[in-house]
């Protein structure tokens, strides 16, 4: 029995599998485990239906700023011997477009939790003990006019709760009344300026979505660089680029007091040893997510976590407590979407067949849709070097290249990591023109574990961005064969 059980193994439970989050990887496990011939069901507690990509993530923030990167292309287009005249952004539209994506998404995930292959409950979940669901459903609505039980028994869960908004590390900040990345979302109207607190992916992609639409940005990051996650020559592209752009950037800071003034709003911070102060009329709080698992209950159900909430779990997404799995934001070690279907289907098929499937990280993808575009595959320098990892690293930048200077997009370069022996690729990254796209073919290369001696091999169209890539290869090709 597990702990905090008050039933045994020959008792009968009402389904196979429960599923806490109707999101990515909640949905993603439960159409494995119901494809599986397991009685399913899926409990989601959100005001909205969808998780955080489609609502307020993935979707909403790249229609945005695909959106401001037109309005970019069009405002400086005279390179092109394009000259278009006055150029106005009408934001309620962009507004209105990004609504209507992003409604079409939501709409068609309701429809999928809908479809009859599992029960599907709006309400909020407490475990009482190992196998007991408490469903509230206070202030929500039912789904497809299903009664919601008090309480629900099941053999296995999964635990897909997503994350929310991370506390402020200031309550003055509170007291303010800051923005964050969802009330940013539903804004009506611009404001003149703005303070974005934070220098993750998040902070960087609205910072530069306001800067192009005309907002004049101050960034504000802890960090001595912002997205620290790249290795330093990567995010020194995009500073160099915000920059350029008119955002005023301050790193290396610590965050010491805030007030609203009139409709201005202040920010104190310690930067170089000195206390400087920034006003405008709105501030973006983007310093991160946490798991959204403390009114769970997983205490009673066996379930440990790390302090702030996170789920652990071991490679086949199962957690303390054997019969629990769990996927998505709540567990980690990653906030990306892509990870949580993974971790999902994972969890699902190991519910269905125990021991089946691990989670391999080795093909980890990151993009950031600033412009350029960061995105990294596998091993950066930075982790490879925090691992003791020996590796070999070239890389070729976009200024020097035929189908980039074309485009007059000469911000950033590629980079090849390969391991000194056998050339075998242990990442790849790149900040530069649709570098999201750009990085899937190291993706598909380091999948079938090519080395680099086989990419520089292998023909690419000329000219095109994507052999750009042969550059780097034929260069750690000839150290490898010397």
């Amino acid at each position: 029995m597990v702990p905090g059980s008050n039933m045994n193994r020959k008792s009968a439970f009402e389904y196979d599998v429960a599923i806490i989050g109707g999101g990515s990887g909640g949905y993603a496990a439960a159409r494995t485990t119901a494809g599986a011939g397991l009685k399913t069901v899926v409990i989601e507690g959100g005001e909205e239906v969808g998780g955080l990509c489609i609502l307020r993530g993935c979707m909403p923030t790249k229609a945005l700023l695909y959106m401001a990167e037109v309005a970019h292309l069009v405002k400086h287009s005279a390179p092109f011997g394009v000259h278009p005249g006055n150029i106005t952004l009408n934001f309620a539209q962009a507004m209105k477009r990004k609504r209507l994506i992003i409604q079409d998404f939501a709409d068609y995930r309701v429809k999928q939790l809908n479809d009859g292959r599992f029960a599907f409950f709006r309400a909020n979940a407490k475990f009482l003990d190992a196998h007991t669901l408490k469903l509230e459903t206070d202030g929500l609505p039912r789904a497809a006019g299903r009664r919601v039980p008090a309480t629900i028994t099941a053999k296995h869960f999964v635990i897909a709760t997503g994350s929310r908004i991370a506390p402020s590390p200031l309550c003055q900040l509170n007291d303010m009344g800051c923005l964050d990345s969802d009330s940013a979302l539903s804004l009506k109207k611009l404001p003149k300026s703005i303070v974005v607190l934070g220098g993750g992916p998040t902070a960087c992609e609205f910072a530069q979505f306001f800067s192009r639409f005309g907002v004049r940005v101050t960034m504000i990051q802890r960090s001595p660089h912002i997205l620290h996650d790249f290795d330093a020559d990567a995010s020194a592209v995009v500073e160099n680029v915000f920059r350029r752009e008119g955002i005023r950037l301050f790193a290396g800071t610590k965050l010491l007091n805030a007030k609203r003034n009139g409709k201005l709003k202040t920010v104190w911070f310690k930067h170089n040893g000195k206390k400087v102060s920034v006003s405008a009329e709105e501030v973006l709080f983007a310093l991160g997510r946490i798991p959204n698992t403390d009114s769970l209950g997983l205490e009673k159900a066996g379930v440990n976590t790390k302090p702030g909430g996170t789920v652990i779990a071991n490679e086949f997404m199962q957690t303390s407590a054997p019969h629990i799995y769990t996927a998505g934001d709540c567990t980690g070690p990653y906030e990306i979407v892509n990870i949580a279907v993974q971790q999902g289907e994972i969890a699902g098929r190991n519910i269905a067949h125990p021991n089946s499937a691990r989670m391999d990280y080795r093909l980890l993808i990151s993009v950031v849709f600033t412009e350029p575009q960061l995105a990294f595959v596998g091993l950066t320098e930075k982790e490879a070097a925090a691992r003791n990892r020996p590796f070999l690293s070239a890389s070729y930048p976009f200024n020097d290249h035929g189908k980039s200077i074309i485009m007059n997009a000469m911000d950033g370069f590629v980079k090849l990591l390969a391991d000194p022996k056998s050339g075998e690729m242990i990442g790849g990254q790149c900040v530069g023109p649709v570098g999201g796209e750009l990085i899937h073919e190291i993706v598909a290369a380091m999948a079938k574990r090519m080395t680099v001696q086989e990419l520089a091999a292998m023909p690419h169209y000329h000219p095109t961005l994507a052999e750009i890539w042969t550059y780097p290869a034929e260069e750690l090709a000839e150290k490898i064969a010397k």
